[in-house]
């Protein structure tokens, strides 16, 4: 029996619509890893921009979920909708993440700069000092003794030498401490350096597994395990 011509007209309707459909182009893949930043402004004014972009991207989604419901194949539409606001999505975040790691990496550079300067302006005072001590105090001369004796004046003079000895060997103890008071703060310098430099490489490593998990978690890949 001849199918009816109008139900032969609907039916190859129906399957031009469905292969046009089927032939539709997926969205395209995101884009390549955004341009490093190269200043705190504008890592700064991406980060803005990308809050701007993540509204519009927002309403071009419910203004084209919109569209799709008027459409023959409603859930084709709103697959495609939805997987470009996806794509647009990553691509921001990826803007995001590079900027945020900037602006953390510029913070970190900033504070060490800071304490460079402080430390050695502290290493020259202390370099200033030990080249320059301050004078020891010359002792008042004696006034000479009216009519001494013999005995009195050997005894006086044994006396004057053994303070000499004393002030001799105490220069010699101060300046010893000194040294020794110097040498301590430069290894407890040496030390806060290397701290320092052991956190922010730590922090960085930190920063930069969190930004490739995010990436990876972005884009629907499991992040990498923790050592």
């Amino acid at each position: 029996m001849t199918p009816h011509p109008m139900l032969r007209a609907s039916a190859l309707l129906a399957m031009t619509m469905l292969l046009a459909a089927c032939s539709t182009a997926e969205p395209a893949a995101p884009e390549a890893p955004p341009p490093a930043s190269t200043s705190t402004a504008q890592a700064e004014q991406r980060l803005t921009a990308v809050a701007t972009e993540r509204s519009a991207i927002t309403a071009r989604y419910a203004a084209r979920e919109a569209v799709c419901y008027d459409k023959f194949f409603v859930n084709r539409c709103l697959e495609e909708a939805a997987e470009e606001r996806r794509i647009a999505l990553v691509e921001q975040r990826a803007i995001e993440i590079e900027a945020a790691h900037y602006l953390r990496l510029a913070k970190v550079v900033e504070r060490d700069r800071a304490m460079a300067e402080a430390e050695a302006a502290y290493q020259k005072e202390e370099a200033e000092l030990a080249a320059n001590p301050a004078p020891v105090k010359a002792p008042a001369a004696a006034l000479p003794a009216a009519r001494t004796t013999p005995a009195e004046s050997r005894a006086a003079r044994a006396r004057r030498q053994q303070e000499n000895a004393a002030r001799a060997q105490n220069t010699d103890a101060t300046a010893a401490a000194n040294v020794a008071a110097l040498e301590k703060r430069r290894a407890e310098s040496l030390e806060r350096q290397a701290q320092v430099a052991r956190r922010v490489a730590e922090r960085e490593a930190k920063a930069a597994k969190r930004a490739a998990d995010a990436a990876k978690k972005a884009a629907g890949q499991p992040p990498a395990a923790n050592n």
